[in-house]
């Protein structure tokens, strides 16, 4: 396994081929600015993308918030800095976190442990699968402050939730409970706090059981029918699908059908 990279305002704990990552600043409500938290998000989703012995990501978040987006506090400094500079501080910062996340081959799991606002929230969409605490809330806080999300936000939570949802949510900036969260299909599932990263870490592990290189195609799969026509993605389809039939893990997985056991995956 390649070395995972140094964190400082994060954890990480691998269990398997699953990687959990936790943000570890209560003090700031884990805000993505003002901390380590955003850069290191980028290099953990890069690493866990890049390293074959890992399957799945895990994202939560340590204390009361998962996060609390962008430190407001650091808002009132940007005034004062360039247009022109404030722009390349967005490219090269927070815009970095969903180019890593939609770029990042494994599946990406959010186990929302409480209020995702702003950046948070955009975090949680831009994830593949989403369980939330029934102490979670979830805002698209922007235009409350006077601004935009910044950070792509609109183009996750559009595919997510729709546009005419997105538009309100966006709009209107108000916050969303965890149970009207499940009802407008920003999360999969909601479970009491106590439970909460064990069924992430139950359904991570669940699909990491799974042969690892068809799981890393299934996920690059869904991304291109965001965007691609119909016959360009079959086409592309049938490509994948050959260099399937063609692995280790495939003849062992037909084996361990006939066997009626579970198939013993090696990535190859």
């Amino acid at each position: 396994m390649s070395t995972p990279p140094a964190l400082t305002d994060c954890s990480l704990a691998i269990d398997g081929r699953v990687a959990t990552l936790t943000f570890n600043r209560d003090d700031i409500r884990n805000a993505l600015s003002g901390s380590s938290i955003g850069t290191e998000l980028v290099s953990v989703v890069r690493w866990a993308s890049e390293c074959q012995d890992i399957s799945v990501l895990v994202l939560t978040g340590a204390g009361s918030a998962f996060s609390a987006g962008g430190n407001v506090k650091n808002m009132k400094e940007r005034t004062s800095v360039p247009v022109h500079e404030v722009q390349q501080n967005y490219r090269k910062g927070i815009q970095q976190i969903p180019l890593a996340l939609y770029d990042c081959e494994v599946p990406v799991i959010a186990a929302i442990n409480g209020p995702a606002v702003g950046a948070g929230f955009d975090l949680t969409q831009m994830c593949d699968i989403r369980i939330a605490s029934t102490q979670a809330q979830f805002g698209e806080t922007f235009v409350n402050l006077g601004i935009i999300p910044g950070d792509g936000g609109a183009w996750f939570l559009t595919r997510s939730a729709g546009y005419q949802r997105a538009a309100e949510l966006t709009f209107s900036g108000r916050l969303v409970k965890a149970d009207e969260a499940l009802a407008l299909g920003l999360v999969l599932e909601v479970v009491e706090p106590e439970a909460l990263l064990a069924r992430a870490q139950e359904m991570a592990k669940r699909i990491a059981w799974k042969p690892p290189q068809a799981l890393r195609y299934a996920k690059r799969l869904l991304r291109l029918a965001q965007r691609m026509p119909l016959p360009e993605y079959l086409d592309i389809c049938s490509s994948y699908q050959a260099l399937c039939h063609k692995t280790e893990d495939h003849a062992e997985a037909l084996q361990a059908f006939f066997d009626k056991r579970r198939g013993e995956f090696k990535g190859r």
